[in-house]
Protein backbone atom coordinates (compact mmCIF):
# COMPACT_ATOMS: atom_id res chain seq x y z
CA UNK A 1 0.00 0.00 0.00
CA UNK A 2 0.91 3.11 -0.47
CA UNK A 3 -0.55 6.41 1.73
CA UNK A 4 -0.61 10.25 0.46
CA UNK A 5 -1.07 12.49 3.30
CA UNK A 6 -2.14 15.91 3.39
CA UNK A 7 -1.63 17.80 6.39
CA UNK A 8 -3.43 21.49 7.06
CA UNK A 9 -1.20 23.25 9.59
CA UNK A 10 -3.00 26.24 9.13
CA UNK A 11 -6.62 25.00 8.97
CA UNK A 12 -8.03 27.16 12.05
CA UNK A 13 -6.73 30.07 9.74
CA UNK A 14 -7.29 29.21 6.27
CA UNK A 15 -11.14 28.80 6.78
CA UNK A 16 -10.90 32.32 6.74
CA UNK A 17 -8.03 33.16 4.55
CA UNK A 18 -9.31 31.42 1.36
CA UNK A 19 -12.37 33.43 0.85
CA UNK A 20 -9.76 36.69 0.95
CA UNK A 21 -9.35 38.25 -2.17
CA UNK A 22 -6.89 40.63 -0.89
CA UNK A 23 -3.74 39.31 0.93
CA UNK A 24 -2.58 42.41 2.26
CA UNK A 25 -4.97 42.28 4.95
CA UNK A 26 -3.78 40.81 8.23
CA UNK A 27 -6.14 38.25 9.82
CA UNK A 28 -5.39 36.66 13.48
CA UNK A 29 -7.52 33.80 15.24
CA UNK A 30 -8.25 33.61 18.68
CA UNK A 31 -9.37 30.70 20.89
CA UNK A 32 -12.02 30.15 22.53
CA UNK A 33 -10.12 28.88 25.67
CA UNK A 34 -7.98 31.48 25.38
CA UNK A 35 -9.46 34.51 23.76
CA UNK A 36 -6.40 36.83 24.94
CA UNK A 37 -3.81 35.08 22.99
CA UNK A 38 -3.63 34.94 19.29
CA UNK A 39 -3.41 30.91 17.93
CA UNK A 40 -2.71 31.74 14.19
CA UNK A 41 -2.03 35.05 11.86
CA UNK A 42 -1.70 35.01 8.09
CA UNK A 43 1.39 36.34 6.35
CA UNK A 44 0.53 39.97 6.25
CA UNK A 45 -0.47 40.14 9.99
CA UNK A 46 3.18 38.49 10.72
CA UNK A 47 5.05 40.66 8.44
CA UNK A 48 3.71 43.53 10.76
CA UNK A 49 4.92 42.06 13.85
CA UNK A 50 1.87 39.94 15.22
CA UNK A 51 2.44 36.56 15.69
CA UNK A 52 1.31 32.59 17.49
CA UNK A 53 0.91 33.12 21.28
CA UNK A 54 1.66 36.65 21.50
CA UNK A 55 -1.10 38.76 23.87
CA UNK A 56 -4.54 39.88 21.61
CA UNK A 57 -3.62 43.59 23.18
CA UNK A 58 -0.46 43.92 22.02
CA UNK A 59 -1.13 42.54 18.81
CA UNK A 60 -3.94 44.92 18.71
CA UNK A 61 -1.63 47.74 19.59
CA UNK A 62 0.97 46.88 16.84
CA UNK A 63 -1.19 46.59 14.03
CA UNK A 64 -4.97 48.42 14.85
CA UNK A 65 -6.38 47.06 11.87
CA UNK A 66 -5.93 43.18 12.28
CA UNK A 67 -9.13 41.55 11.55
CA UNK A 68 -9.41 39.22 14.76
CA UNK A 69 -11.61 36.03 14.18
CA UNK A 70 -12.99 33.85 17.04
CA UNK A 71 -11.95 29.80 15.87
CA UNK A 72 -14.67 27.78 14.99
CA UNK A 73 -14.12 24.21 14.45
CA UNK A 74 -17.20 23.77 13.53
CA UNK A 75 -16.05 24.95 10.01
CA UNK A 76 -12.67 23.40 10.45
CA UNK A 77 -14.51 20.17 10.31
CA UNK A 78 -16.08 20.70 7.14
CA UNK A 79 -13.52 21.90 5.49
CA UNK A 80 -11.75 18.67 6.11
CA UNK A 81 -14.75 16.62 4.77
CA UNK A 82 -14.80 19.16 1.69
CA UNK A 83 -10.90 18.59 1.44
CA UNK A 84 -11.57 14.36 1.38
CA UNK A 85 -14.86 14.85 -1.27
CA UNK A 86 -11.75 17.18 -3.43
CA UNK A 87 -9.58 14.29 -3.12
CA UNK A 88 -11.88 11.85 -4.65
CA UNK A 89 -10.58 12.60 -8.26
CA UNK A 90 -7.61 11.05 -6.81
CA UNK A 91 -8.48 7.68 -5.44
CA UNK A 92 -11.94 6.31 -3.55
CA UNK A 93 -9.88 5.12 -0.54
CA UNK A 94 -9.99 7.95 1.33
CA UNK A 95 -10.00 8.36 5.18
CA UNK A 96 -9.99 11.44 7.56
CA UNK A 97 -7.43 11.78 9.93
CA UNK A 98 -8.19 14.74 12.38
CA UNK A 99 -7.85 17.70 13.44
CA UNK A 100 -5.87 18.73 10.31
CA UNK A 101 -5.30 15.86 7.77
CA UNK A 102 -6.49 13.72 5.45
CA UNK A 103 -4.75 10.46 4.14
CA UNK A 104 -5.67 8.85 0.45
CA UNK A 105 -4.76 5.29 -0.36
CA UNK A 106 -3.18 6.04 -3.81
CA UNK A 107 -1.43 2.32 -4.95
CA UNK A 108 -3.78 1.70 -7.43
CA UNK A 109 -4.05 5.39 -8.82
CA UNK A 110 -0.06 5.75 -9.17
CA UNK A 111 -0.79 3.82 -13.06
CA UNK A 112 -3.20 5.99 -14.02
CA UNK A 113 -1.84 9.04 -13.19
CA UNK A 114 2.04 7.79 -14.14
CA UNK A 115 4.04 8.42 -11.37
CA UNK A 116 3.75 9.78 -7.84
CA UNK A 117 5.26 12.88 -8.17
CA UNK A 118 2.24 13.72 -10.46
CA UNK A 119 -0.39 12.88 -7.97
CA UNK A 120 1.64 14.96 -5.41
CA UNK A 121 1.87 17.93 -7.91
CA UNK A 122 -2.02 17.92 -8.77
CA UNK A 123 -2.76 17.59 -5.30
CA UNK A 124 -0.81 20.66 -4.71
CA UNK A 125 -1.99 22.83 -7.43
CA UNK A 126 -6.00 21.47 -7.25
CA UNK A 127 -5.74 22.69 -3.15
CA UNK A 128 -4.81 26.18 -4.20
CA UNK A 129 -7.86 26.36 -6.47
CA UNK A 130 -9.66 25.65 -3.26
CA UNK A 131 -7.89 28.35 -1.16
CA UNK A 132 -5.93 25.80 0.80
CA UNK A 133 -1.99 25.56 1.68
CA UNK A 134 -1.04 21.68 2.85
CA UNK A 135 1.79 19.67 3.09
CA UNK A 136 1.90 16.48 1.80
CA UNK A 137 4.38 13.35 2.19
CA UNK A 138 4.02 9.79 1.32
CA UNK A 139 4.84 6.15 3.02
CA UNK A 140 4.07 2.83 3.15
CA UNK A 141 1.68 3.35 6.38
CA UNK A 142 -0.38 6.06 7.03
CA UNK A 143 0.76 7.11 10.11
CA UNK A 144 4.23 7.45 8.77
CA UNK A 145 2.81 9.43 5.77
CA UNK A 146 0.58 12.15 8.52
CA UNK A 147 3.84 12.11 10.51
CA UNK A 148 6.05 12.94 7.23
CA UNK A 149 3.74 15.83 6.32
CA UNK A 150 2.98 17.14 10.00
CA UNK A 151 7.27 17.79 9.72
CA UNK A 152 7.10 18.96 6.27
CA UNK A 153 9.59 15.77 5.40
CA UNK A 154 9.79 15.20 1.42
CA UNK A 155 7.98 11.59 0.38
CA UNK A 156 9.45 8.94 1.45
CA UNK A 157 8.25 5.70 0.01
CA UNK A 158 11.49 4.16 -0.96
CA UNK A 159 13.47 1.27 0.48
CA UNK A 160 14.92 3.59 3.21
CA UNK A 161 11.44 4.97 4.90
CA UNK A 162 12.46 3.62 7.92
CA UNK A 163 15.54 5.14 8.64
CA UNK A 164 13.64 8.03 8.04
CA UNK A 165 10.99 7.52 9.93
CA UNK A 166 13.58 6.68 13.11
CA UNK A 167 15.24 10.09 12.54
CA UNK A 168 11.60 12.24 13.27
CA UNK A 169 11.74 13.83 15.88
CA UNK A 170 9.39 12.33 19.37
CA UNK A 171 7.44 15.03 19.92
CA UNK A 172 5.23 13.93 16.68
CA UNK A 173 3.83 11.58 18.71
CA UNK A 174 1.89 14.04 20.60
CA UNK A 175 0.09 14.88 17.47
CA UNK A 176 -1.14 11.61 16.52
CA UNK A 177 -4.89 11.57 15.77
CA UNK A 178 -5.25 8.06 16.77
CA UNK A 179 -8.03 7.76 20.30
CA UNK A 180 -4.88 5.85 21.89
CA UNK A 181 -3.49 9.67 22.52
CA UNK A 182 -4.85 9.96 25.95
CA UNK A 183 -3.12 10.77 29.42
CA UNK A 184 -1.11 7.52 29.21
CA UNK A 185 0.56 8.83 26.21
CA UNK A 186 1.35 12.16 27.42
CA UNK A 187 3.26 10.46 30.43
CA UNK A 188 4.94 7.91 28.62
CA UNK A 189 6.45 10.70 26.54
CA UNK A 190 6.89 12.75 29.34
CA UNK A 191 9.39 9.79 30.87
CA UNK A 192 10.73 9.21 27.50
CA UNK A 193 11.76 12.61 27.40
CA UNK A 194 13.19 12.70 30.95
CA UNK A 195 15.27 9.63 29.93
CA UNK A 196 16.60 11.89 26.82
CA UNK A 197 15.01 10.40 24.06
CA UNK A 198 14.57 12.87 21.68
CA UNK A 199 13.85 10.70 18.05
CA UNK A 200 11.82 7.69 17.65
CA UNK A 201 15.06 5.94 16.55
CA UNK A 202 16.21 6.70 20.27
CA UNK A 203 13.54 5.17 21.66
CA UNK A 204 13.18 2.34 19.58
CA UNK A 205 16.88 1.60 20.52
CA UNK A 206 15.38 1.39 24.61
CA UNK A 207 15.04 -2.25 25.68
CA UNK A 208 11.37 -2.34 25.43
CA UNK A 209 10.95 -4.47 28.56
CA UNK A 210 11.65 -1.59 30.05
CA UNK A 211 9.51 0.52 28.47
CA UNK A 212 6.61 -1.71 28.88
CA UNK A 213 7.51 -1.84 32.60
CA UNK A 214 7.67 2.29 32.93
CA UNK A 215 4.27 2.78 30.89
CA UNK A 216 5.89 3.25 27.90
CA UNK A 217 3.78 0.83 26.06
CA UNK A 218 1.37 3.53 24.52
CA UNK A 219 4.51 5.20 22.50
CA UNK A 220 5.72 1.15 21.69
CA UNK A 221 2.41 0.77 19.92
CA UNK A 222 2.03 3.90 17.89
CA UNK A 223 5.66 3.23 16.48
CA UNK A 224 4.81 -0.48 15.59
CA UNK A 225 1.58 1.36 13.41
CA UNK A 226 3.86 3.63 12.00
CA UNK A 227 6.36 0.98 10.57
CA UNK A 228 4.01 -1.37 9.33
CA UNK A 229 4.26 -4.21 12.19
CA UNK A 230 1.08 -3.42 13.61
CA UNK A 231 -2.38 -3.38 11.92
CA UNK A 232 -3.53 0.29 11.59
CA UNK A 233 -7.33 -0.14 9.98
CA UNK A 234 -8.68 2.92 8.82
CA UNK A 235 -12.61 3.88 8.56
CA UNK A 236 -13.31 4.86 4.76
CA UNK A 237 -14.49 8.46 4.16
CA UNK A 238 -17.86 8.01 2.74
CA UNK A 239 -18.71 11.30 0.22
CA UNK A 240 -22.36 12.52 0.70
CA UNK A 241 -24.60 12.24 -2.38
CA UNK A 242 -25.11 15.87 -2.48
CA UNK A 243 -22.94 18.75 -2.87
CA UNK A 244 -23.44 21.49 -0.25
CA UNK A 245 -20.65 23.40 1.53
CA UNK A 246 -19.69 26.73 3.07
CA UNK A 247 -17.37 29.49 3.15
CA UNK A 248 -16.67 31.93 5.95
CA UNK A 249 -15.29 35.33 4.53
CA UNK A 250 -12.93 37.53 6.49
CA UNK A 251 -15.55 40.44 6.44
CA UNK A 252 -19.19 41.06 5.15
CA UNK A 253 -18.53 42.69 1.97
CA UNK A 254 -21.50 43.29 -1.12
CA UNK A 255 -18.73 43.68 -3.67
CA UNK A 256 -19.29 41.57 -6.30
CA UNK A 257 -15.60 40.94 -7.43
CA UNK A 258 -14.55 39.75 -3.66
CA UNK A 259 -17.82 37.39 -4.19
CA UNK A 260 -17.07 35.98 -6.95
CA UNK A 261 -13.39 35.10 -5.69
CA UNK A 262 -14.71 33.78 -3.15
CA UNK A 263 -17.06 31.57 -4.89
CA UNK A 264 -14.60 30.33 -6.89
CA UNK A 265 -13.05 28.19 -4.13
CA UNK A 266 -16.50 26.56 -3.82
CA UNK A 267 -17.04 25.94 -7.84
CA UNK A 268 -13.22 24.30 -7.85
CA UNK A 269 -14.49 21.98 -5.30
CA UNK A 270 -17.76 21.41 -6.90
CA UNK A 271 -16.04 20.68 -10.48
CA UNK A 272 -13.34 18.00 -8.25
CA UNK A 273 -16.63 16.02 -6.63
CA UNK A 274 -18.43 15.80 -10.01
CA UNK A 275 -14.88 14.69 -11.63
CA UNK A 276 -14.70 11.78 -8.63
CA UNK A 277 -18.14 11.15 -9.61
CA UNK A 278 -17.79 10.97 -13.63
CA UNK A 279 -20.89 13.29 -13.79
CA UNK A 280 -21.94 17.15 -14.20
CA UNK A 281 -24.89 19.45 -13.44
CA UNK A 282 -27.24 21.88 -15.30
CA UNK A 283 -28.46 23.76 -11.96
CA UNK A 284 -26.44 24.19 -9.17
CA UNK A 285 -27.72 26.92 -6.13
CA UNK A 286 -24.84 29.96 -4.71
CA UNK A 287 -26.61 31.07 -1.50
CA UNK A 288 -25.17 34.51 -0.32
CA UNK A 289 -25.39 34.65 3.86
CA UNK A 290 -26.01 37.78 5.33
CA UNK A 291 -26.07 38.49 9.22
CA UNK A 292 -29.50 39.75 10.19
CA UNK A 293 -31.49 38.77 7.79
CA UNK A 294 -32.54 35.91 5.45
CA UNK A 295 -29.92 34.08 2.70
CA UNK A 296 -30.18 35.86 -1.00
CA UNK A 297 -30.25 32.37 -3.99
CA UNK A 298 -29.06 32.64 -7.15
CA UNK A 299 -30.11 30.04 -9.09
CA UNK A 300 -27.61 29.03 -11.56
CA UNK A 301 -29.06 27.14 -14.53
CA UNK A 302 -26.55 25.89 -17.63
CA UNK A 303 -28.05 25.33 -20.76
CA UNK A 304 -25.88 21.99 -21.10
CA UNK A 305 -24.29 19.46 -18.16
CA UNK A 306 -21.38 20.93 -17.24
CA UNK A 307 -18.47 20.22 -14.88
CA UNK A 308 -16.04 22.75 -15.49
CA UNK A 309 -15.80 25.40 -12.58
CA UNK A 310 -14.60 28.41 -14.73
CA UNK A 311 -17.93 27.78 -16.53
CA UNK A 312 -19.55 28.08 -13.21
CA UNK A 313 -17.67 31.18 -12.33
CA UNK A 314 -18.78 32.93 -15.76
CA UNK A 315 -22.22 32.40 -15.20
CA UNK A 316 -21.82 33.42 -11.57
CA UNK A 317 -20.44 36.74 -12.27
CA UNK A 318 -23.03 37.32 -15.23
CA UNK A 319 -25.38 37.08 -12.16
CA UNK A 320 -23.52 39.02 -9.54
CA UNK A 321 -23.17 42.12 -11.64
CA UNK A 322 -26.71 42.38 -12.30
CA UNK A 323 -27.97 41.58 -8.65
CA UNK A 324 -29.21 44.00 -6.30
CA UNK A 325 -28.21 42.57 -2.99
CA UNK A 326 -30.48 43.37 0.23
CA UNK A 327 -27.40 43.62 2.67
CA UNK A 328 -23.45 42.88 3.10
CA UNK A 329 -22.77 38.82 2.84
CA UNK A 330 -20.99 36.66 5.64
CA UNK A 331 -20.84 33.77 3.96
CA UNK A 332 -21.14 31.89 0.63
CA UNK A 333 -22.73 28.26 0.21
CA UNK A 334 -23.02 26.40 -2.68
CA UNK A 335 -25.19 23.57 -3.29
CA UNK A 336 -26.01 21.03 -5.85
CA UNK A 337 -28.28 17.97 -5.35
CA UNK A 338 -28.69 16.20 -8.61
CA UNK A 339 -25.52 15.15 -10.58
CA UNK A 340 -26.12 14.00 -14.35
CA UNK A 341 -24.60 11.49 -16.58
CA UNK A 342 -21.41 13.64 -18.38
CA UNK A 343 -20.33 11.95 -21.26
CA UNK A 344 -17.02 12.90 -23.12
CA UNK A 345 -16.37 14.41 -26.41
CA UNK A 346 -13.71 12.45 -28.30
CA UNK A 347 -11.25 14.85 -29.41
CA UNK A 348 -9.29 14.84 -32.68
CA UNK A 349 -5.43 15.42 -33.59
CA UNK A 350 -5.46 18.93 -31.87
CA UNK A 351 -7.74 18.09 -29.20
CA UNK A 352 -10.52 20.33 -30.37
CA UNK A 353 -13.46 18.09 -30.27
CA UNK A 354 -16.58 20.33 -29.89
CA UNK A 355 -15.40 23.69 -29.25
CA UNK A 356 -17.21 25.55 -31.40
CA UNK A 357 -20.55 23.91 -29.33
CA UNK A 358 -18.68 24.40 -26.08
CA UNK A 359 -18.04 28.01 -27.14
CA UNK A 360 -22.36 28.68 -28.01
CA UNK A 361 -23.09 26.74 -24.94
CA UNK A 362 -21.09 29.46 -23.18
CA UNK A 363 -22.59 32.17 -24.68
CA UNK A 364 -25.66 30.87 -24.37
CA UNK A 365 -25.60 30.22 -20.99
CA UNK A 366 -23.83 33.91 -20.32
CA UNK A 367 -26.91 35.36 -21.87
CA UNK A 368 -29.22 33.78 -19.76
CA UNK A 369 -27.80 34.77 -16.58
CA UNK A 370 -27.22 38.32 -17.89
CA UNK A 371 -30.60 39.09 -19.70
CA UNK A 372 -33.08 35.89 -17.80
CA UNK A 373 -34.34 32.83 -18.31
CA UNK A 374 -37.33 33.94 -20.17
CA UNK A 375 -35.19 36.55 -22.28
CA UNK A 376 -33.30 34.07 -24.76
CA UNK A 377 -35.55 31.88 -26.58
CA UNK A 378 -34.76 28.89 -29.64
CA UNK A 379 -35.98 28.50 -32.83
CA UNK A 380 -37.37 25.59 -33.81
CA UNK A 381 -39.43 23.93 -37.04
CA UNK A 382 -43.13 23.15 -37.12
CA UNK A 383 -44.83 20.62 -39.76
CA UNK A 384 -46.48 22.98 -41.04
CA UNK A 385 -46.33 24.40 -45.11
CA UNK A 386 -47.86 27.71 -43.97
CA UNK A 387 -44.76 30.13 -43.51
CA UNK A 388 -46.34 32.35 -40.82
CA UNK A 389 -46.93 28.69 -39.05
CA UNK A 390 -43.67 26.91 -40.12
CA UNK A 391 -41.29 27.52 -36.63
CA UNK A 392 -42.29 28.21 -32.85
CA UNK A 393 -39.66 29.89 -30.24
CA UNK A 394 -38.70 27.01 -27.28
CA UNK A 395 -36.78 27.95 -24.17
CA UNK A 396 -33.38 27.84 -25.16
CA UNK A 397 -32.60 24.65 -22.74
CA UNK A 398 -35.37 22.63 -24.52
CA UNK A 399 -34.84 19.66 -26.26
CA UNK A 400 -34.35 19.38 -29.93
CA UNK A 401 -37.15 17.43 -31.47
CA UNK A 402 -35.96 14.03 -32.58
CA UNK A 403 -36.58 13.49 -36.23
CA UNK A 404 -39.11 10.77 -37.69
CA UNK A 405 -37.76 7.05 -37.85
CA UNK A 406 -39.83 6.80 -40.84
CA UNK A 407 -38.13 8.89 -43.49
CA UNK A 408 -41.34 8.71 -45.68
CA UNK A 409 -43.61 10.02 -43.02
CA UNK A 410 -41.72 12.65 -42.61
CA UNK A 411 -42.84 16.00 -43.94
CA UNK A 412 -40.62 17.15 -46.87
CA UNK A 413 -40.06 20.83 -47.52
CA UNK A 414 -39.10 22.11 -51.00
CA UNK A 415 -35.82 22.26 -52.02
CA UNK A 416 -36.10 26.57 -51.98
CA UNK A 417 -34.75 29.28 -50.36
CA UNK A 418 -36.14 30.56 -46.92
CA UNK A 419 -35.54 33.74 -45.45
CA UNK A 420 -34.61 33.63 -41.90
CA UNK A 421 -36.38 37.46 -41.41
CA UNK A 422 -40.34 36.99 -41.35
CA UNK A 423 -42.73 39.46 -41.02
CA UNK A 424 -45.29 39.48 -38.32
CA UNK A 425 -47.67 40.12 -41.04
CA UNK A 426 -47.74 39.59 -44.72
CA UNK A 427 -47.68 43.67 -45.80
CA UNK A 428 -49.27 44.92 -49.38
CA UNK A 429 -47.14 45.80 -51.84
CA UNK A 430 -46.78 47.09 -55.46
CA UNK A 431 -45.60 44.33 -58.17
CA UNK A 432 -44.01 46.81 -60.08
CA UNK A 433 -41.82 47.34 -57.90
CA UNK A 434 -40.31 44.07 -57.75
CA UNK A 435 -38.19 41.67 -59.95
CA UNK A 436 -39.41 38.00 -59.99
CA UNK A 437 -35.95 35.84 -60.13
CA UNK A 438 -37.75 32.20 -59.82
CA UNK A 439 -40.77 30.67 -60.74
CA UNK A 440 -43.80 30.40 -58.76
CA UNK A 441 -43.89 27.62 -55.64
CA UNK A 442 -47.56 26.94 -54.93
CA UNK A 443 -48.59 26.49 -51.56
CA UNK A 444 -52.06 25.45 -50.54
CA UNK A 445 -52.48 23.59 -46.74
CA UNK A 446 -54.28 24.75 -43.81
CA UNK A 447 -57.75 23.56 -45.08
CA UNK A 448 -58.29 21.65 -41.67
CA UNK A 449 -58.36 24.10 -39.31
CA UNK A 450 -60.14 26.95 -41.53
CA UNK A 451 -56.97 28.73 -41.69
CA UNK A 452 -56.28 27.44 -45.63
CA UNK A 453 -53.98 29.44 -48.01
CA UNK A 454 -53.61 29.09 -51.75
CA UNK A 455 -50.53 31.56 -52.53
CA UNK A 456 -47.66 31.65 -55.24
CA UNK A 457 -44.28 32.48 -54.03
CA UNK A 458 -41.93 34.20 -55.79
CA UNK A 459 -38.07 35.18 -54.93
CA UNK A 460 -37.82 38.60 -55.70
CA UNK A 461 -35.92 41.53 -56.10
CA UNK A 462 -37.07 45.19 -54.77
CA UNK A 463 -35.93 47.97 -57.11
CA UNK A 464 -33.05 49.78 -54.17
CA UNK A 465 -31.87 45.93 -54.76
CA UNK A 466 -33.30 43.74 -51.45
CA UNK A 467 -33.87 40.38 -52.03
CA UNK A 468 -37.12 39.54 -50.84
CA UNK A 469 -39.60 36.50 -50.48
CA UNK A 470 -42.99 37.72 -51.71
CA UNK A 471 -46.64 36.04 -52.52
CA UNK A 472 -49.71 36.62 -54.59
CA UNK A 473 -52.91 35.67 -53.38
CA UNK A 474 -54.73 33.26 -55.54
CA UNK A 475 -57.81 33.53 -53.54
CA UNK A 476 -60.17 36.60 -53.78
CA UNK A 477 -59.59 39.28 -53.34
CA UNK A 478 -55.88 38.35 -54.35
CA UNK A 479 -52.84 41.17 -54.36
CA UNK A 480 -49.26 40.87 -53.70
CA UNK A 481 -47.89 40.50 -50.46
CA UNK A 482 -44.56 40.97 -49.24
CA UNK A 483 -43.78 37.91 -46.76
CA UNK A 484 -39.96 38.40 -45.42
CA UNK A 485 -36.80 39.32 -46.41
CA UNK A 486 -33.40 37.37 -46.98
CA UNK A 487 -30.11 38.41 -45.57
Amino acid sequence: MLWLALHLPALPLQIFTRGLADPSIPIGVIDASRRTRILAVNTAARTIGVFAGQALSAAQAIAPNLRVQARQTERETALLAEVACWAGRFTPRISLAPPDAVLLEISGSLRLFGSLGIIEQQAQDGLALLGIQARTACAPTPLAASWFARCGQASAAGTDWLATLDDLPLSILDHTEAPSASASLSSALELLDGLGARSIGAVRALPSAGLSHRRGQAVTLLIARARGEQADPRTWFEPPARFAHELALPEPTDHSEALLFAARRLFASLAAWLHARHAAIDHCRLLLIHESQSPTTLELVLGHPANDESHLALIARERLTTYALPGEVCALRLEAEHSLTHGQLTEDLFGAAGQDRNDAIRLLDRLRARLGKDAVRRLSTVSDHRPELAWQTLDASAPLPRAPLDKDKALSFPERRRPVWLLPEPQPINPQQFALLSDAERIESGWWDNSDIRRDYYLAQHKDHRLCWIFHQLDPPGGWYLQGYFA
